[in-house]
């Protein structure tokens, strides 16, 4: 029955915003205090539950979202997105554009926090998609395969970290693994599938398509490469700097500070105003213009997000990922393969990646243990399944639909579908790590 309440509230949601035509954060708030009240919880717990819910995932991601929207328009407007896509155009060809922007996306993706490089990497995209009149899927969708799939396999991204302490498993192993597993569910699920998706209506964000600017007065390839690449150093150094220095050192709670997300991109933009801004000659006014209008653009966005936060508490809060994984505790599956279904099917009906493994491996330990399962496997197991069937509770569904301004339709054929595929491919490849070693 909580399954069938959960399906039917996933229903009502895409119903309400595809057929109604009901504002997508509207149809969630209905939607979440809907199956609030299906599922049993209390009726006077289900307000508060939406509020957390809310404040949860904005808290995470509000001040990430909205600097990188500053930085995205900057960039834009400078013409370092251009320059850029100039100068990696020249390197790799037209060509091969989508090996290259998989390429960046995949070295990106492993120190940044998948949202950090969705919206630092969009106006990149953007930029090569206006610049060469490609189709934005063709373009985009390896790179932020490349994103998704560091998310959700490889440390130290916050579940696959959490995995291997939780596992006791190996980081280094699980890192070397997550890379044999990662890099081919990448190739077919982001180069090679979207391919298929060229005629895809895809119309990106108005706020990054910038005036195209002469040559001779783009920013330097230092000034533009060096900006979209200072969020990454930032957070490289972070990682590596307590592995250099002891333990009781000051520099390891600075190195910790630094190396926030929502303090990297503050940084960023700060070193971005002055760098692709004042020092081209633009006044502070005409930068601070610049940034109000990219907030107009993504107010929505936001709001989206904070819907599918509310969603998402509802479905956690009611035990919904409890109850899923009781029900296959006892099924005789291989348990690699069950630790992924259990995270597949938590992600299906909580919408978090990381909510569904985290929850998974409370309940596989015992049987990973008792049958001698390789745990660094188990880690990648269950970072796979973490990522099927991504759709309307997930919020990095609603981020790609509404950056590219895609229907319901068309995300379910392209970014729904790119995340089953590397889900899917991700489990083949350790199945077959796991014949091998």
């Amino acid at each position: 029955m909580t399954i069938l309440i959960v399906l039917l509230s996933i229903a009502l949601l895409i119903v309400l915003i595809s057929a109604f035509k009901i504002n997508p954060f509207l149809a969630f708030l209905v939607v979440s205090i809907t199956a609030g009240i299906m599922l049993g919880l209390p009726l006077t717990k289900i307000a508060g539950s939406v509020e957390k819910g809310i404040g949860d995932i904005l808290g995470g991601l509000v001040i990430i979202i909205t600097t990188g929207a500053m930085l995205g328009k900057l960039v834009a407007e400078s013409g370092a997105t251009q320059k850029i896509a100039k100068v990696m155009m020249e390197v790799f060809g037209e060509k091969y554009i989508q090996w290259a922007m998989m390429l960046t996306g995949f070295l990106v993706g492993i120190p940044l926090y998948y949202g950090v490089g969705f919206v630092l990497m969009i106006p990149l995209i953007f930029s090569v998609v206006y610049r060469f009149k490609l189709p934005a899927l063709y373009v985009g969708l390896p790179m932020l395969t490349a994103l998704s799939v560091t998310h959700g396999f490889l440390p130290p991204h916050p579940s696959p970290a959490a995995l291997v302490i939780q596992f006791n498993a190996n980081m280094g192993l699980t890192l070397l693994y997550g890379f044999a597993v990662a890099i081919p569910a990448i190739i077919i699920g982001g180069p090679l599938f979207s391919r298929t998706l060229k005629k895809i209506p895809a119309t990106p964000l108005a706020s990054f398509k910038a005036v195209e600017i002469p040559d001779d007065q783009l920013p330097s390839s230092f000034k533009s490469f060096f900006t979209a690449l200072l969020p990454v150093l930032l957070l490289a150094l972070a990682a590596v700097v307590p592995l250099l220095i002891p333990a009781d050192s000051v520099l390891i709670n600075v190195a910790a500070f630094m190396g926030n997300p929502s303090i990297v991109m503050l940084i960023v933009l700060m070193v971005a105003t002055w760098l692709l801004g004042t020092s081209e000659g633009k006044s502070i006014s005409q930068v601070m213009g610049l940034y109000t209008d990219a907030l107009k653009d993504i107010v929505m966005i936001l709001l989206i997000i904070a819907g599918s936060g509310a969603l998402k508490q509802i479905l956690i809060e009611s035990g919904v990922s409890n109850q899923i994984a009781g029900h296959l505790q006892g099924v005789q599956l291989h348990p690699l393969f069950l630790g992924w279904l259990i995270a597949a099917l938590i992600r299906f009906c909580v919408g978090s990646a990381t909510v569904a493994g985290l929850t998974t491996a409370g309940i596989i330990i015992p049987l990973m243990q008792s049958s001698g399962t390789n745990p660094n496997l188990m880690v990648l197991a269950v970072g796979a399944g973490s990522l099927m069937f991504s759709h309307v509770n997930d919020s990095g569904f609603w981020l790609f639909k509404e950056y590219f301004t895609l229907s319901m339709k068309d995300t379910f054929k392209s970014w729904a579908l790119m995340e089953t595929i590397v889900g899917v491919m991700g489990l083949l490849g350790v199945l077959l790590l796991n014949a091998i070693i």
